[in-house]
């Protein structure tokens, strides 16, 4: 069985974003595509009316035929968010959203919707606030910590589908601690790569892996807030796609009390973001 890029829209335009990248994706990763149609206002009674979802359905259904894609749509009613928390999902599927267009006092009380899928969904996730094609600029981000290993598959997947730049990107935060492995990583941030510490070694292995699939690579490292640096770096570099591990790849006390950096980060970063939790094979 292929693996199912499942793209969700509720009709408003600005999910065209994601179905677009979504089929992009699902060329690159030789992929089957889910157009999963979640009608949020339904009305039994209305069943005259036409309904946003016919017009996005009926567009999306030339794209995906006009590079051969296959493809297949669903229409569910209720939230996004209940939707998808019913819905059966393939293990090696990707979920692609763009902004719902939710009123702005929606987002006031209960937050942007981003924050609950990356939270609930156990799958990787692919935010596209706008379209980024061609992709010509990766970024991937490693942290040390084996977080990232599933998004630097997909990563590599995509710089090598696309002949793109892939940038290897580590920030290294503020260290108060005196363990000499802190230290080392602060001292030597500006070249972790020839470091024996445990980012060190994670960067030069990231390194043979691209180098193995013919991409044009480098490492890059910054120092400061780990969003803040995130958010400049991509800013600075113009890319096309930012790739990242999840928090939600443990289940921890570090979880519960450090800053979602994937969320803070794909709220505002501007450009496409995947995200995906690491699990053990």
């Amino acid at each position: 069985m292929k693996p199912e890029i499942l793209i969700v829209t509720n009709g408003y335009e600005g999910t065209w974003s994601a179905i677009e990248e979504g089929a992009w994706f699902a060329s690159a990763l030789d992929a089957a595509i889910t157009l999963l149609g979640v009608n949020e206002q339904a009305n039994p009674a209305a069943i005259d009316d036409s309904y946003p979802l016919e017009g996005v359905f009926e567009r999306a259904v030339g794209l995906f035929q006009a590079q051969g894609l296959e493809y297949r749509l669903e229409v569910r009613n209720g939230s996004a968010e209940d939707v998808l928390a019913r819905y059966k999902k393939q293990d090696d599927s990707i979920l692609v959203l763009g902004p719902l267009g939710r009123p702005q006092m929606r987002r006031w009380i209960v937050g942007r919707s981003i924050r609950h899928f990356i939270e609930e969904v156990e799958q990787p996730i692919l935010y596209v606030p706008e379209i980024k094609l061609p992709i010509k600029k990766v970024l991937l981000c490693v942290g040390g910590l084996g977080y990232d290993v599933i998004a630097e598959r997909l990563a590599l997947k995509a710089a090598t589908k696309s002949g793109a730049e892939l940038t290897l990107l580590h920030i290294v935060p503020p260290v108060d601690l005196k363990y000499p492995t802190a230290q080392a990583v602060s001292k030597n941030w500006q070249h972790l790569a020839d470091t024996d510490t445990p980012v060190g070694r994670s960067l030069r292995q990231s390194l043979e892996y691209a180098k193995a699939a013919g991409l044009n690579v480098s490492v890059k490292g910054r120092q400061g807030n780990v969003v803040e640096e995130i958010l400049l770096e991509v800013q600075e570099g113009k890319y096309d796609l930012l790739c990242m591990g999840s928090s939600y790849s443990v289940h921890s006390l570090r979880q519960m009390t450090s800053a979602n950096v994937t969320a803070e980060v794909i709220e505002v970063a501007g450009c496409p973001v995947l995200t995906a939790r690491y699990k053990k094979e």
